[in-house]
């Protein structure tokens, strides 16, 4: 019984935190943006500079993590004191931090006090230690080594070789200065991204979610492999608002690959459709994934112009799923869904959700503060509940979507924090510009082998990191080799955090694909070869950003974006027909030679060689129509 009231008290500690730390989330940018006097208890909690936010920030989120991912994976055991102690250590050296005397020279001419120096450790390793509870041992490993590496770079061979620095500077360093630690990575994940996260929140507790799953069924479901086209409609709808990939996975692959088995789909198949819609979630205007604020201020974009930009792109890699999901149907004779609901019976039940998602895509492209559009996102689908009766939710559904948004924070929030521990040591040590001139000097200036050295360095941090945590790496690494190879900084960033997406789906480790394996109950391995499949646009559409005017930019006119985007178009068909050697009809050997030509011919930057290219398209396309004619007719 003494149990039973422990866990029940437990828990509704952590609902608590849960429920304080999103007010304290939402409070910051509505005390920013109203006139000073107008909001009640500013002088108790007023607005905090990026100083004092971000370790508020991240004490609030180390103490429910602990809570939310204790030490065994359970709440109870003879281990449960150490949970209790990390909080402790975590809020006695954030206060420690918190009342540091940044404006004094002591620190710098002397070193830090003791206080301050155990207070960086116990902030350092309770990071670490979270990173590895929450997002996975491989996160704690890199934070670790790029730790170690600042202090023993010294005893490397002279290719990787930095100078070493004493513990107290790299504590120093990470800790109480604006680049480590509490660098942009922290600031972002606890600014626009928790915002967004907490907006996602909303939706699902109003049951917004749901009905964008229920239209994109009602869209699609009568097509040819209806539950599968669904699938990855309703992944581009709810992928950014997961914030995850894995997540999406889990979350709409729950109802849509049993009916994707059921169609007849095999059960690699339906897993690997499901990973790879639900990666493409977090390209998608209007809510991109995380890395998309990160990327906007990595590169000082406004949000609006990166989802300009990301459109055409995005639009691409869906109709590219949307067509290999099409061709498995079409060879496998499947037919559509039986009974589905009327797209409009579906929009009359949930059409005020719509509100909600048009105010925050309006306030984007005017270039509004992500963050107040977080927070007015999160308001306005309270206000559109309420708006009819079925829909109504009550105090209750709002402390839960302000729990629930708290607790899916932890991991993004921890994955930013140990990236800035990685943005840190390279900035302190340097190792970025040796890295940029290595890369530069392995693709001896051609861009093509730089890109795909790129493509293979977010294939093997992919693997352990978050895409996000990725791309914050990469970025600092290789997005200086890029620009000096001739790209544009904002094209350069594009091309990263697309790459950065393609561990979820790329064997070995192909985190999403085996989520959606896990479902399926379906191989593992033939899962992510699937998905690999599936998802080639990932590789393909970054490589066109390079070569062709594919991002809406200044220099970039609609008329090229929309030309470029043909161009790429053309090519993710004649990709399509020489992997699933399909279109209207079977494709001959003769076909495949043609395919491999125009590919050629559509990836060499010259004006009449696309045109060339995509006449040559047009012209298989015709030749495989008609021989799907003569065949049923025949």
């Amino acid at each position: 019984m003494k149990k039973l009231l422990w866990l029940y008290s437990n828990a509704s500690l952590v609902v608590v935190l849960g429920v304080m730390l999103s007010l304290f989330q939402l409070w910051q940018p509505l005390v920013g943006f109203f006139p000073v006097g107008v909001l009640p208890f500013e002088q108790v909690i007023g607005l905090l500079p990026a100083t004092y936010f971000r370790p508020s920030h991240l004490a609030w989120i180390l103490s429910l993590g602990f809570l939310v991912y204790p030490f065994r994976g359970h709440g109870s055991g003879r281990w449960r004191w150490l949970d209790w102690v990390m909080i402790l250590a975590v809020l006695v050296a954030s206060y420690r931090v918190l009342r540091f005397d940044y404006q004094g020279l002591d620190h710098l001419l002397h070193g830090l006090a003791m206080l301050d120096y155990a207070a960086g450790l116990i902030l350092l390793g309770a990071t670490l230690e979270m990173a590895r509870r929450a997002v996975g041992p491989v996160m704690m490993i890199i934070g670790l080594v790029f730790l170690l590496y600042g202090a023993f770079g010294n005893f490397l061979p002279d290719v990787f070789a930095t100078r070493g620095f004493s513990f107290e500077r790299i504590v120093r360093f990470q800790i109480f200065t604006s680049a480590g630690l509490f660098g942009a990575p922290i600031g972002i994940a606890a600014g626009a991204v928790f915002s967004f996260v907490l907006f996602g929140a909303f939706l699902q507790v109003t049951g917004a979610g749901k009905f964008l799953i229920d239209l994109s069924f009602a869209a699609a479901g009568r097509y040819r492999g209806g539950p599968a086209k669904a699938s990855v409609l309703a992944s581009a709808a709810m992928g950014s608002i997961s914030g995850s990939a894995i997540a999406n996975t889990v979350t709409t692959g729950s109802l849509t690959i049993p009916m994707m088995k059921k169609l007849g789909f095999s059960p690699p198949q339906a897993a690997g459709i499901e990973a790879a819609a639900s990666t493409g979630g977090q390209i998608m205007p209007p809510i991109m994934g995380a890395g998309a604020f990160v990327m906007a201020e990595f590169t000082k974009t406004p949000y609006g112009d990166i989802v300009w930009m990301s459109l055409v792109p995005a639009i691409l890699y869906f109709i590219s799923v949307l067509l290999y999901v099409h061709l498995l149907a079409v060879k496998a004779g499947f037919k559509g869904m039986q009974n589905t609901t009327a797209v409009w019976q579906v929009m009359k039940q949930g059409m005020h959700f719509l509100l909600p998602l048009i105010l925050i895509t309006a306030l984007l492209l005017q270039s509004y503060s992500p963050v107040l559009v977080g927070v007015s996102g999160c308001g306005a689908v309270v206000l559109a509940s309420l708006l009819r009766k079925h829909t109504r939710i009550g105090l209750a559904a709002i402390a839960d979507a302000l729990y629930k948004g708290a607790v899916m924070a932890v991991p993004i929030s921890v994955a930013c924090a140990v990236a800035g521990i990685v943005v840190g040591t390279i900035g302190q040590t340097g190792v970025g510009l040796q890295f940029t001139e290595s890369v530069v000097a392995f693709s001896n200036g051609q861009l093509w082998l730089a890109l795909i050295l790129v493509s293979i360095a977010a294939l093997v941090l992919g693997m352990g990191l978050p895409a996000t945590a990725a791309y914050i790496v990469l970025s600092v690494m290789t997005g200086p080799a890029l620009q000096e190879l001739g790209l544009a900084l904002i094209t350069a960033h594009m091309i990263i955090f697309w790459l950065a997406q393609t561990s979820n789906v790329t064997p070995p480790i192909a985190l999403a694909a085996f989520a959606g394996a896990g479902i399926a109950g379906a191989p593992p391995m033939r899962s992510a070869v699937e998905a690999f499949k599936l998802a080639n646009g990932l590789f393909i559409i970054p490589l066109m950003m390079a070569y062709t005017p594919l991002l809406l930019s200044v220099e970039n006119s609609w008329t090229d974006v929309l030309f470029a985007g043909l161009v790429t178009l053309a090519l993710i068909v004649v990709v399509a027909m020489l992997v699933e050697r399909y279109m209207f009809a079977h494709v001959t050997t003769t076909m495949v030679f043609c395919c491999v030509l125009v590919a050629g011919l559509l990836l060499f930057p010259d004006f009449l060689a696309r045109i060339v290219g995509l006449i040559g398209c047009g012209g298989i396309l015709v030749a495989n129509y008609l021989a799907s004619r003569k065949n049923s007719t025949g």
